[in-house]
């Protein structure tokens, strides 16, 4: 059994999915399964699987009722004692990302793991500009212990930035675009032991799904908060994140302002 199965779902994203998997090819690393679920894609994502097919434990390519149903089909495949998300467009951070989280499962074999992730973007004919880490460039702080009930005011860490016990890691609500928030808090809530990372794992790339949709991401996200922490606390703590957003957007406006000045 390895220790850490990695899941990439894609489809329809040969502009992106080579560099997700030329970052995991380049990890020196070998106690790992890296899985590849296609959703019947009609580009040339195959071809790029092909090419790739020697470093590549088990993929399958066939329709899907959607990304949270590909995640499930990755879950299911997977034989690693961890499930790590790493999708299409996303990619390690280094090539000693593996090697590092390796050496800290054999040292404490915490349930969860987590870290801040690096995000980029896509600008024109370039992928991967860097843009700062989440941490930084959105409100969500990363705690330094961190548990469920963080996520009261959102997703604290970045999905690509979280790796699970799959024996505690449950399947993915389907028709919600939050499903990612809603597995995060049940595999916390299962969890014994959960230990920050002191290193960024991942390279995220920003404008996916849930940015596509926002208003209906924002809905189901409060669908998924009310579910875990009841009707009247979310309703308080939305007012909380709004008034947070707001704060940050002003720091964000003051820092782009000072740095405009003269002499800067």
């Amino acid at each position: 059994m390895p220790t850490v199965s990695i899941i990439t779902i894609t489809y329809n994203a040969e502009r992106f999915l080579e560099r997700t998997i030329e970052s995991i090819v380049a990890q020196p690393a070998t106690d790992y399964e890296y899985i590849v679920i296609d959703g019947g894609s009609t580009d040339n994502t195959l071809t790029i699987i092909n090419r790739y097919e020697k470093h590549i434990t088990h993929w399958i390519s066939e329709p899907d009722r959607g990304l949270y149903d590909a995640m499930n089909k990755g879950l299911h495949h997977a034989q690693g004692q961890y499930v790590w998300f790493m999708n299409a467009g996303d990619e390690l951070h280094d090539p000693q990302t593996l090697p590092r989280l390796l050496e800290r499962i054999q040292r404490s074999q915490a349930d969860v793991y987590y870290s801040d992730a690096l995000f980029v973007r896509d600008e024109g004919q370039q992928l991967g500009i860097p843009v700062g880490l989440r941490s930084q460039v959105t409100p969500h702080r990363l705690p330094a212990n961190l548990s469920w009930q963080d996520m009261a005011l959102g997703m604290k860490v970045c999905h690509q930035a979280f790796i699970a016990k799959r024996a505690i890691a449950p399947d993915y609500v389907l028709n919600n675009l939050s499903a990612d928030l809603d597995w995060e808090i049940r595999c916390l809530k299962a969890a014994a032991t959960v230990e920050f990372l002191p290193f960024v794992l991942c390279k995220y790339l920003i404008g996916g799904l849930s940015v596509q949709q926002h208003r209906r991401s924002l809905t189901d996200r409060f669908r998924i908060l009310v579910t875990h922490f009841g009707l009247f606390p979310t309703l308080l703590n939305h007012a909380r994140i709004l008034w947070r957003a707001g704060q940050f957007r002003k720091s964000a406006d003051k820092i782009r302002a000072n740095s405009s000045l003269p002499g800067q």
